[in-house]
Parts: C-alpha cells; sequence; structure tokens
C-alpha cells in the first residue's frame, strides 16, 4: 500500500517542480524608428530573470536594437494566458524578436 502513495507523491512533487519551468514570461512594448518614421506595437517572450517592467527594459531594447528599433515603452509584463488577447494587435511583431 505504501507504494501507490510514494508513486503519487513522487509524481506530484515532479508537477510542482515543473511548474515554474513551463511558466513564460511575455511583454508587450511600443517602439519606434526614424527615416522615416515608423511605430510598432510588438510583444516579446523574456527570460524569467527579466519578468518585470523595469527587468525588461533593457532586454527588449537589446534585441529589438539590433533591427534599428528604439524601445519607447514596456507597457506590460504577463504569463501565457495573456498571448491571444495581443496576437492580433502585434502582427509581424508578435514574438518576432
Amino acid at each position: 500500500m505504501s507504494r501507490p502513495i510514494a508513486r503519487l507523491t513522487l509524481a506530484a512533487a515532479f508537477a510542482l517542480a515543473a511548474g515554474p519551468a513551463l511558466a513564460a514570461c511575455y511583454a508587450d512594448y511600443r517602439a519606434t524608428m526614424d527615416n522615416p518614421l515608423r511605430l510598432h506595437y510588438g510583444v516579446i517572450e523574456l527570460p524569467d530573470a527579466a519578468c518585470s517592467v523595469a527587468a525588461a527594459a533593457p532586454v527588449i531594447a537589446e534585441r529589438i536594437g539590433a533591427d534599428g528599433w528604439e524601445l519607447l515603452q514596456v507597457i506590460s509584463v504577463f504569463d501565457q494566458a495573456g498571448l491571444a488577447a495581443r496576437r492580433a494587435d502585434a502582427g509581424d511583431f508578435f514574438l518576432r524578436f
């Protein structure tokens, strides 16, 4: 009888440990580019260490800056539940960088 309990306990421990690893972090932002003036709204995936507005800004600025974009604003940071609502608004800039 203790074997099924031990297996169940072990399975629960693995599930709890995997939970945070599966939790993703995303941000939506606004960016600009000059000559000619262009603006875009985008959604980007972030590492767990950058999962706040303040920590996300330098990560986003570096990634989009490689293509000549300048970060204007990090609007918000959210988890996977917020992706679907933002997909249409981000268009080509949905998880591009």
